[in-house]
């Protein structure tokens, strides 16, 4: 048959992973009756029904849910040979990913040890993905939550909880506060937003936001938020992770020289 293109492929798992054409044409940016085309062409040239559906409901079929998973393989795939190229063109380029609400005085004292061009940061909650799919070259993850399987690393610190509160908000006069505490607040979100700490303290200073972060953040709080520690939750051991099959010089490098800095000292911050 004619060679499938990547956008087809692209429709069918959005189609998929919603399982609603309306929003997924929302999603793609293109109106639902050239989607519903466009799948309908996919299933007659393939000769199979991928999708059941109803004026009630969209389903997929065995035929679709395999093929669901050949197009994340491709499309997984097809990511990783752009950024291996991107990478061919700037092969001095290092990508982290961290946790959002990361605090710079971890990372500072990481990155002072690399003597290469500056890394770029990348601000996920799924860093062991980004680490995995090529997104990131390394990654800060937690011991214990995270899935370092495959992987190598190098514990190089421990955070304590600590919930970001503007000044003036009612639990700020305490010495610590419990989840149950915060849960009860407006704003409050049990997992920190995607963005950068900056991005994060301004949502906090403006009473939009409560959230919980690692005691590494608190050296770069403005005046208008305070940090309490959340007694109910447990420390996180933090470990710098890269993938085992990495020839990348550069990264390379940092990890020798932060393991050689790790035995010397119990924590890096």
């Amino acid at each position: 048959m004619e060679g499938l293109e990547t956008r087809e492929l692209v429709y069918f798992a959005t189609v998929s992973e919603e399982l609603h054409f309306s929003r997924a044409a929302e999603i793609l940016g293109i109106s639902q009756p050239v989607l519903s085309r466009a799948i309908a062409r996919l299933e007659r040239r393939m000769g199979v029904r991928l999708l059941d559906r109803t004026s009630r409901r969209v389903e997929l079929t065995d035929a679709g849910r395999a093929f669901l998973e050949e197009c994340r393989h491709l499309l997984r795939a097809l990511d990783a040979a752009v950024r291996r190229t991107q990478e061919a063109a700037h092969p001095h380029r290092l990508v982290i990913a961290v946790r959002p609400g990361t605090g710079t005085g971890l990372l500072a004292e990481l990155l002072r040890l690399h003597t290469g061009p500056e890394p770029e940061l990348v601000f996920t909650h799924d860093r062991g993905s980004a680490l995995r799919e090529g997104i990131a070259d390394a990654a800060l993850l937690c011991v214990g939550s995270d899935d370092l399987t495959s992987l190598r690393s190098i514990e190089v610190a421990q955070e304590n909880p600590v919930a970001l509160l503007r000044r003036g908000h009612p639990l700020a006069d305490r010495d610590h506060v419990t989840v149950a505490a915060l849960e009860g607040e407006p704003g409050y979100r049990a997992h920190c937003p995607a963005a950068g700490l900056d991005e994060i303290t301004d949502l906090v200073s403006l009473g939009r936001l409560v959230t919980v972060v690692g005691s590494a953040a608190v050296d770069r709080l403005p005046p208008e938020v305070i940090a309490l520690p959340v007694s109910d939750l447990t420390p996180t051991t933090l470990a710098f992770c890269w993938a085992p099959r990495t020839t990348k010089p550069e990264l390379l490098a940092l990890a020798r020289t932060i393991r050689q800095a790790s035995r010397g000292t119990a924590a890096l911050a």
